[in-house]
């Protein structure tokens, strides 16, 4: 592997949702907790999907896009699976 690119990492992730149950990228969460979205005013809602996401080693760690509020992160413990 070049050393100029990123070593696939996603493989090994593993996260947990709300419930327990191991989430993987390209799932569908849903939000169970209303987030404070960091230099905002506007609010995550309890209940927001979020398609496609993708896992990440970090202590965010779900990348994801929503739509209105555009690329995130979030952490796996305030999801579940949809």
């Amino acid at each position: 592997m070049p050393a100029g690119e990123p070593e696939k990492a996603e493989e090994s992730v593993v996260a947990k949702d709300a419930n327990g149950n191991p989430s993987n990228s390209g799932d569908a969460v849903t939000v169970i907790k209303d987030l404070k979205v960091k230099g905002s005013s506007s609010v995550l809602k309890i209940g927001t999907k979020v398609k496609n996401i993708l896992l990440v080693e970090r202590d965010h760690n779900i990348d994801c896009k929503i739509d209105g509020f555009g690329p995130m992160k979030l952490k796996s413990e305030f999801v579940k699976k949809a």
